[in-house]
């Protein structure tokens, strides 16, 4: 799969950013939708769960969707399959964070146009915490 187009530098100008909406962030301890946000709240990132089926993540209130966070958020950083992420992105334009963060794996080229259209800048088929990393 491929990847997006940013360099290094520019990736690196992203984690200046704190407030992150983590989509689909797990309860579960052993999936990467739980232990990299994990990472990055450990890193001094201010983890914003988003899971419609949990009310606290990490001891962190989880919020049913974007629109219910009562911050700014920076990063829209989504753990959700390709196919189903139109609504999530449908949601960040209207909260107009300045990135939308695809996990590693995950790529939809027509939800992605949408939020580029909306000004948003679009990072996909990469993971937070290896790129973090590896740059730090």
């Amino acid at each position: 799969m491929e990847k997006d187009s940013h360099n290094d530098d520019q990736i690196r100008q992203i984690y200046s950013l704190k407030n992150i909406a983590v989509v689909g962030m797990s309860k579960n301890p052993e999936k990467a939708a739980h232990y990299v946000p994990k990472y990055l709240d450990e890193k001094g990132y201010n983890i914003i769960p988003v899971n419609p089926t949990a009310t606290e993540i990490l001891g962190k209130k989880c919020y049913p969707s974007l629109l219910d966070i009562p911050v700014k958020v920076d990063i829209v950083d989504i753990f959700r399959p390709s196919d189903q992420v139109q609504p999530v992105i449908d949601e960040a334009v209207k909260i107009k964070p300045k990135i939308v963060w695809l996990q590693e794996g995950i790529h939809n080229k027509e939800a992605e146009e949408v939020a580029k259209k909306a000004g948003i800048d679009v990072i996909f088929n990469r993971c937070m915490l290896a790129e973090h990393q590896r740059l730090f």
